[in-house]
């Protein structure tokens, strides 16, 4: 078996590790060619998604407006034997259905926040239509987890 094989995480674990982190690194594609990289709060969507949103009128909205594809990269740990991640390209949906961002920036808030619906819902109905809504839906799955090692290299 190969170091690559020995390091991969199963569909279950990509999922609990995507549940249990907080930061996203999206990356689309600029008018110029090159990759727009950014990092954004989320929540996990449908199975194996995630899903976050953003302004309207941000660089990356534009992009994915433009060309619906990214690549998104998940990852934790400080030293080599404890790190893990979870790299993924992605088809995008844009979401402009206002109501739909609303509860979509509900999730996030409520994920984030650890506040409740009827006191961050003020917030959001007031950010929603300034926002889009985006569901990263993996085409393509890479994962390690250095800790499957054992401490080896």
């Amino acid at each position: 078996m190969s170091r690559r094989d020995q390091i991969r995480m199963t569909p279950d674990e990509v999922q609990a590790f995507l549940a249990e982190q907080k930061v996203i690194n999206v990356a689309s594609i600029s008018p110029n060619g090159r990759p727009h990289l950014t990092a954004l709060w989320y929540f996990p969507h449908e199975s194996g998604g995630v899903a976050t949103w953003t302004y309207g009128s941000s660089q990356k909205g534009k992009n994915l407006r433009r060309l619906p594809q990214a690549t998104v990269l998940v990852e934790s740990g400080e030293s080599y034997e404890e790190l893990r991640g979870v790299s993924f390209e992605a088809d995008v949906e844009i979401v402009d259905d206002t109501a739909a961002v609303t509860e979509m920036g509900l999730a996030l808030m409520m994920r984030y926040s650890g506040g409740g619906q009827s006191e961050l819902r003020p917030f959001i109905e007031q950010q929603a239509p300034k926002r889009i809504g985006l569901i990263l839906r993996p085409t393509k799955i890479a994962s390690w987890d250095h800790r499957k090692l054992g401490g080896g290299y």
